[in-house]
């Protein structure tokens, strides 16, 4: 038995073969064309028959994308590839593959590739934190993910920043509509645009990083301010959800001094004692996502689908 993982990015669709040893025997690609609702969806299914002809066997098909389905009326809502906006994907993109498929959050499909067998395998509770060129994150309990009611469950970076200092105050505009978002300040371009205000340097967040470890004194200090700022972020989530685990992953997520200097900053902002959540790196980095995707067919959907 074999699932099959596709993740909908906004410039490519990448889709994998997930073996029950965890291996990914195929793996396909293509870009993804944008702006083109009808091209999208047979670029999808092309990947899934070319695994299915590759490997042999139909498989379960999970399908990690941007935005979610809403389950007031089954449509795209929230997906920054706005062409998916508005579209019955899961019941077009089923009936075009003629089977059952499972939809996620791609946020969510990282959380639980890493509560499944990666970085935070075995944990009850797991956040999973994607910070890239956006903010998002999902949650998974005891091998599942948290869809929740309205279908936003993770949904972390549209929530205002904590306990927001003066000078961070109304804070940036935030594509939602909305200022200050926790996306707007966590995000790689949310920390390039902080330290070029700063600095009047405009840097990508590799190389403030690798300024600051050669002991750049203003990029330390841009650096120092993201850690602050997502210390009271994670912090909040440490007070609603209390995981065992919260794992980073997208282009800011490389950043190593992360995990020691975030930690020792959002004690502050917790309500408790002692915090012992801990903070990691991904175990399977930029394919995380596809995995998790994968991995929304559980070993006992997948006996069932063969029986």
């Amino acid at each position: 038995m074999y699932r099959i993982g596709v993740d909908l990015g906004g410039t490519k669709i990448e889709a994998v073969a997930l073996a029950d040893d965890g291996s990914l025997p195929v793996r396909l690609r293509v870009p993804t064309p944008r702006h083109d609702y009808d091209r999208t969806l047979a670029a999808i299914a092309g990947l899934v028959r070319d695994i299915e002809r590759e490997m042999g066997g139909d498989a379960t098909v999970g399908v990690g994308m941007p935005g979610t389905l809403s389950p007031a009326t089954g449509l795209v809502k929230n997906a920054n590839s706005v062409w998916l906006n508005g579209r019955p994907l899961a019941e077009d993109l089923s009936r075009l593959l003629a089977r059952p498929l499972r939809f996620a959050n791609d946020a969510n499909c990282f959380a639980l590739s890493e509560a499944s067998d990666g970085a935070a395998a075995g944990a009850a509770c797991v956040f999973g934190v994607i910070v890239g060129t956006g903010t998002g994150g999902g949650i998974v309990v005891d091998g599942t993910v948290l869809t929740g009611l309205n279908a936003i469950g993770g949904e972390w970076g549209h929530n205002p920043l904590p306990a927001p200092l003066a000078d961070e105050l109304p804070g940036p505009a935030c594509y939602c509509g909305r200022r200050g978002c926790i996306e707007t300040f966590l995000s790689g371009p949310g920390l390039a645009r902080d330290h070029e205000r700063a600095t009047g340097e405009a840097l990508d967040p590799a190389e403030i990083a690798r300024r600051a470890e050669a002991g750049d004194a203003a990029a330390s200090a841009s650096l120092a301010r993201y850690e602050d700022r997502m210390a009271r972020a994670l912090g909040s989530v440490i007070n609603v959800i209390d995981p065992d685990v919260i794992v980073l992953g997208g282009g800011v997520s490389n950043i190593a001094r992360l995990y020691r200097n975030v930690p020792a900053r959002w004690a502050r902002y917790v309500f408790s004692d002692r915090v012992d959540t801990r903070l990691v790196p991904p175990m399977h980095g930029d394919s995380s996502g596809v995995r998790g995707a994968a991995w929304l067919w559980p070993a006992s959907a997948l006996r069932a689908t063969a029986g």
